[in-house]
């Protein structure tokens, strides 16, 4: 039998494919969810760029500002029902205007070694008083170990700028509808400062033995 020639899908995994089976045992609507799911990267990555955008130029969101959030969504190549611009649109407008707010800087990269080193959404320190926020698309659950890695990164690369003795510190997540505050103590910066520093000197030594 000579077979059809699909070479263009070649390295390429369907949807509805049969690697994939668990779709056999979908409902609608877990269909539909699993499928808008698809974009949830690229969403988040399209949101994370027009914050940047907005916070660098000072520009806040009003509410009538939902078709800007819609067409840059779309203009990214993001279908309009892959999102729910009604879920997303009140944490991400307060997400931004916080930032402008506080006077804080978008995307800034902290830096300790090859080994350890992150993306802070967006951040701000003066008068000793180090302020960091992380912005969330999708709905899974995020620990705030995550921003203490940031705030970690921070002590560590500006040492010299600081008083640790005397820092105040205050981290968030803006995720779903919700807004988590921690305002973290020494003790427990300390540790993720000691760990980071350790963890950092274990992988070194891996690499040492292997090289």
């Amino acid at each position: 039998m000579i077979f059809n020639d699909h070479s263009n899908l070649e390295g390429s995994h369907a949807f509805l494919g049969a690697s994939k089976w668990h779709w056999l045992n979908y409902d609608e609507e877990t269909l539909r969810e699993r499928y808008r799911g698809l974009y949830s990267q690229a969403l988040g990555t399209a949101l994370h760029e027009l914050a940047k955008r907005l916070i660098k130029v000072r520009m806040k969101l009003a509410e009538t500002d939902r078709k800007l959030v819609v067409f840059h969504l779309v203009s990214s190549g993001i279908p309009q029902y892959a999102f729910d611009i009604d879920f997303i649109f009140p944490n991400f407008k307060a997400y931004v205007n916080d930032a402008i707010g506080f006077r804080m800087d978008p995307e800034v990269i902290l830096f300790y070694s090859y080994n350890c080193y992150g993306t802070a959404d967006a951040i701000s320190f003066r008068n000793n008083c180090l302020r960091i926020h992380d912005y969330k698309s999708g709905i899974t659950p995020t620990d705030i170990k995550q921003v203490l890695i940031y705030a970690g990164l921070f002590c560590l690369e500006y040492k010299d700028l600081i008083k640790f003795s005397e820092l105040q510190v205050e981290l968030r997540i803006y995720q779903g509808n919700q807004v988590k505050i921690h305002k973290p103590s020494r003790e427990e910066l300390s540790w993720v400062i000691d760990k980071i520093i350790q963890s950092d000197k274990t992988i070194k030594s891996v690499r040492e033995l292997e090289g």
